[in-house]
């Protein structure tokens, strides 16, 4: 197996489904789906989708019908990232090697953009449901592991406690809960929905959810140490901005070097989640892909 051939297969299906659906209308609010657009095709390397597709992939399901939940995921990734930007948020001025949404629009429309993201995101998910004659309920239960990720009980709560986290140190215990929920929700969900619409037994589940665990927090610890040492010519965002707005990361709760043993350590538990499944190769190269990567 060729990795990047094949994580290209993926992002390209992914961007094209994309394109198709989420276009720019001449009508007096195009402002709004420009401002939408301008994010959402701004790259990325749509590793959420990504996830899902390759989950599909492994088993065996059906590729289609997994479509608009993998994009429904990044079109909710993709509306955090503009919020989280915000200068009431993380103040970024860079993402994706492009001014951050509000530079471009401004703040109001940035938050309209990333409302509208998600909204368009749930839209996805229901026609998909409704379009499911025979058995709804399964694709109605998949979005709500999306929607769970996403909100009170993930993302937003992790992004709460990140927020109040600043200027103050906090535990390891507290760290790791935040980006359990900040990063890791969405992240395990993409794999947890596509698992679910392609009925993945007990066993191969509980696998899957181990493998999306432990993959969540390494993304995290690589993402803190790319703030570090990382570049923003290549990141595609500010680096030092943890340093800035003085929160707490891996690098400044553990040192560098323990963040580095940490995320191999997770990584490696990642891969050995993966043990007893079939064509599992995909998943487990991807969880060394998110240890090496430099943006």
């Amino acid at each position: 197996m060729n990795y990047i051939q094949e994580y290209n297969r993926y992002r390209n299906l992914v961007e094209e489904w994309i394109k198709n659906r989420v276009k720019v209308p001449d009508l007096p609010e195009k402002s709004l789906f420009e401002a939408m657009r301008y994010s959402l095709t701004a790259g990325g390397k749509r590793l959420r989708p990504v996830l899902s597709l390759a989950v599909c992939d492994m088993l065996g399901g059906d590729m289609e019908g997994v479509m608009p939940f993998a994009c429904a995921i990044e079109l909710i990734h993709t509306y955090s990232l503009i919020h989280d930007d915000l200068p009431c948020m993380d103040n970024d001025d860079f993402r994706r090697g492009k001014p951050t949404n509000h530079k471009v629009f401004g703040e109001a429309k940035a938050i309209l953009a990333g409302d509208a993201l998600l909204n368009t995101a749930c839209e996805l998910m229901l026609d998909a449901v409704l379009d499911d004659r025979d058995e709804p309920l399964n694709k109605a239960a998949a979005a709500r592991i999306i929607m769970e990720a996403a909100g009170a009980s993930g993302m937003v709560a992790g992004q709460v406690i990140d927020l109040e986290s600043e200027d103050a140190p906090v535990s390891l215990d507290v760290l790791c809960r935040m980006h359990r929920l900040k990063t890791g929700a969405l992240i395990r969900a993409s794999i947890l929905s596509s698992a679910r619409l392609c009925r993945a037994d007990e066993r191969t589940w509980e696998a899957l959810d181990r493998y999306g665990q432990h993959i969540g927090m390494a993304f995290q610890i690589k993402d803190d140490l790319l703030d570090l040492e990382g570049d923003a010519a290549v990141t595609g965002k500010s680096t030092g901005s943890d340093e800035k707005n003085q929160k707490s990361t891996f690098v400044t709760v553990l040192g560098a070097k323990r963040a580095k043993e940490l995320l191999e350590e997770t990584v490696q538990e990642a891969v050995k989640a993966l043990d007893n499944l079939q064509n599992a190769g995909f998943l487990a190269r991807t969880a060394a892909y998110i240890a090496e990567r430099e943006g």
